[in-house]
């Protein structure tokens, strides 16, 4: 097939279509395009019996092109190809192994057969683009394996690996690694005088009919709950009871629609611009071999993050100097482990392997063959250096030495170490074994190895490694000082903390900032506002979350903060006592109270962040607007649906977001008011952040 992504081979009369499109042939239009010929030619081929579809590399097909879904469908469409596939005279049989997703998923059920390999991962993951299976998989998949297990996949969007395929029976035969194409080319030739009507999904019903009416409500709440905002969900339900009522045609016709307008959507469009983001970085240097790892400090941060190290098999040495911390430690790691198989994020057997690979030292000189050293101490400069000093004295030559600091300064840490170019930080989020995101923040000497190996380990922890640059806070805790202040001057106007968490949380926001203050810990942050020098000379900044930690009020560990947790319980409770110390405190400092309005809540606290943002991407601290994004839909609970605050400035305008910070500055001042030159010179033009990075990315590759 020429140059094409598609290549066909003859194995006596069996025709084998190969989709070789790295690094996961996605099926483009060009590719689409040219599977359909290879069809077409092998149909029309007298001397061809059968036909075996399979996928070059690692996978078969792990989807579509999702870069095509910002732009008009262009012919032939994956729907069309997989109805003329279907309609095959001859047999066709996918070979599958690795990850078959998405458009792949429904070219396998567009085939007559189905042989596996053991390796095989399937799934149909649109919903976690706000998508739904547009290429007939609400109805082919339906009327393989019944309406209620089509819909739990649909509306998981997890994959399934062969041991659950079987059971439902999505594949027809099973295969070794090494004779997958032995065996379907065999199924093949046995199968090349079938009569096919009774293989064509289209023909089928779906066994068993509709799904109760209650289970699919059950379904459709649980769904709503793991993708908020997500038009999908109620587009997948119909679409597969339509599957259930109507022909296949007219139910065809129907998801064709819903796709479209799904696709369409404001949600859809932001959770694609995530997948790319999350997606994005990528380091030219070659990282250092990470062999063994070192942990200092066994508190939740540490121990959390010893165990992520250790499940994703590398061996840890947890240190801390005191004998009953250590102690500790370890049992918080035991408990971690337990918790974690009785979850089931983890099997009984691979918990106890990661356990053997935890050991617990006092002195730090057990770290001197660790290829990475990871600090979790006290946030102090002053602890942090002393460490570091110890580290760059102990360390081996080669090693990585980085620091889970959530605000402090990389270089003033490195600086002890008399080796800052092998220091990086790695401010993990807690807790450490769950929360995907890592900052990876890079010194000013940090050399670029030593970055591309804090990316290695934390892409093979499970992680979402951002690369960000060195300032107080770096990029998610500097946005949160903007975000949170304005929650805190709010709180002293007249907002009850009850109402500003409310106004957030129904913009989508995981959970309002006075709930996460108490979650945290409130003396969390008093600790460092008491170690920067830079603070504003304004007696209300964070005065309200001063004054919780100064009467002893720490949020949910100490059963007060913000809120009420009564009787140890987290299901926060308003308290008339905190009411009460604000009234008193707004009225010490001259502030008139006042009734607030959602509306204004929600522009001041996100304008703030998105302002804040603006001036991070024009510093230079966070390269990308996407790199924010991800940052704070991963870190700090940030609807995904929205896109992050950046592309979430994007959607309203950017003009919209200059005039309220123009507005905000009449009304409160220009103090914190003051527009980022980023956003001035972006909102002033037309433009938008997005075309802002795409002309980034075109002056970095000089085109």
């Amino acid at each position: 097939m020429g140059d094409t992504a598609i290549h066909s081979e003859r194995r006596g009369r069996v025709e084998v279509i190969v989709i070789d499109h790295p690094p996961v042939n996605a099926l483009a239009q060009p590719t689409r395009a040219a599977l359909l010929a290879a069809v077409e030619a092998a149909e029309s081929n007298s001397a061809v019996c059968a036909i075996v579809i399979h996928g070059a590399g690692r996978h078969f097909v792990a989807g579509a092109d999702i870069r095509e879904f910002d732009h008009e469908p262009r012919a032939p469409l994956l729907n069309d190809v997989l109805l003329r596939i279907e309609a095959v005279s001859k047999p066709v049989i996918a070979a599958l192994h690795g990850s078959v997703l998405g458009g792949g998923f429904e070219l396998a059920l567009a085939c007559h057969y189905r042989v596996a390999a053991p390796d095989v991962s399937f799934g149909l993951p649109e919903i976690r683009l706000g998508l739904l299976p547009g290429s007939g998989g609400t109805q082919r998949l339906p009327r393989l394996i019944g309406a209620a297990p089509a819909l739990e996949r649909m509306l998981s969007g997890d994959p399934i690996g062969i041991e659950r395929a079987r059971v439902l029976d999505i594949v027809d035969g099973e295969s070794g690694a090494r004779d997958l194409l032995e065996h379907a080319c065999g199924l093949a030739l046995e199968v090349a005088k079938v009569d096919l009507e009774g293989r064509r999904l289209c023909n089928r019903a779906v066994p068993g009919g509709a799904p109760e009416p209650a289970w699919v409500s059950r379904e459709r709440a649980a769904a709503k709950r793991k993708f908020p905002g997500v038009a999908s969900v109620d587009a997948i339900i119909e679409c597969v009871e339509a599957a259930c009522r109507d022909s296949f045609a007219t139910a065809l016709a129907l998801s064709r629609r819903r796709f479209e307008e799904c696709r369409a959507s404001e949600a859809s469009r932001a959770l694609r611009h995530l997948f790319f983001a999350e997606r994005e970085a990528k380091s030219d240097a070659t990282p250092r071999n990470v062999r063994s790892v070192g942990v200092i400090g066994s508190g939740t941060m540490g121990a959390g993050i010893a165990v992520n190290l250790a499940t994703a098999g590398l061996p840890v040495t947890l240190v801390d100097s005191d004998e009953r911390a250590l102690a500790a430690g370890m049992e918080r790691v035991r408990g971690v482990f337990a918790s974690s198989v009785e979850k089931r994020r983890l099997d009984a057997a691979a918990a106890a392997a990661a356990g053997e690979r935890i050991r617990p030292a006092r002195g730090m000189e057990a770290l001197g063959a660790a290829d990475l050293v990871i600090e979790a101490v006290f946030e102090s400069l002053t602890v942090k250096q002393e460490v570091f000093a110890q580290l760059g004295a102990l360390c081996a030559p080669g090693a990585v030495l980085a620091t889970n600091t959530s605000t402090l300064d990389i270089d003033a840490i490195a600086r002890p170490s008399g080796r800052a170019d092998a220091v990086v930080g790695m401010h993990f989020f807690s807790p450490a074994h769950i929360m995907r995101l890592v900052e990876i923040v890079r010194g000013r000497d940090t050399n670029p190895d030593v970055i591309a190996t804090a990316q290695s380990v934390a892409r093979r922890m499970g992680k979402l490694g951002i690369v960000v640059g060195n300032c107080f806070g770096f990029v998610g805790n500097r946005m949160l000082y903007a975000y949170g202040r304005e929650n805190q001057l709010l709180l002293l106007e007249g907002a009850s903390p009850t109402q500003i968490d409310a106004a957030l949380e129904n913009f989508g926001m995981a959970m309002g900032p006075n709930a996460v203050g108490d979650l945290a810990g409130l003396d969390v942050g008093y600790r460092v506002r008491r170690e920067r020098k830079d603070l504003p000379d304004d007696p209300r900044y964070y005065r309200v979350a001063d004054l919780l930690v100064e009467a002893g009020r720490l949020g949910q560990k100490t059963g007060r903060g913000a809120y009420l947790y009564l009787e140890g319980a987290r299901r926060r409770a308003p308290d008339p006592e905190v009411e009460a110390m604000i009234t008193a405190e707004a009225g010490r400092l001259g502030i008139e109270r006042r009734t607030v309005a959602d509306e204004e809540i929600c522009r001041r606290c996100l304008f703030a962040l998105i302002n804040e943002g603006a001036r991070l991407l024009g510093e230079g601290i966070a390269a990308l607007p996407g790199d924010i994004d991800a940052i704070w839909c991963n870190g700090y609970g940030f609807p995904r649906f929205r896109g992050g605050p950046m592309f979430y400035a994007d959607s309203v305008g950017l003009g919209v977001v200059l005039d309220g910070v123009y507005r905000f500055a009449e009304t409160l001042g220009r103090e914190y008011w003051k527009p980022a030159p980023l956003l001035e010179e972006l909102a002033r033009g037309g433009g938008t952040f997005e075309a802002w990075r795409a002309g980034a990315r075109r002056e970095e590759s000089g085109s």
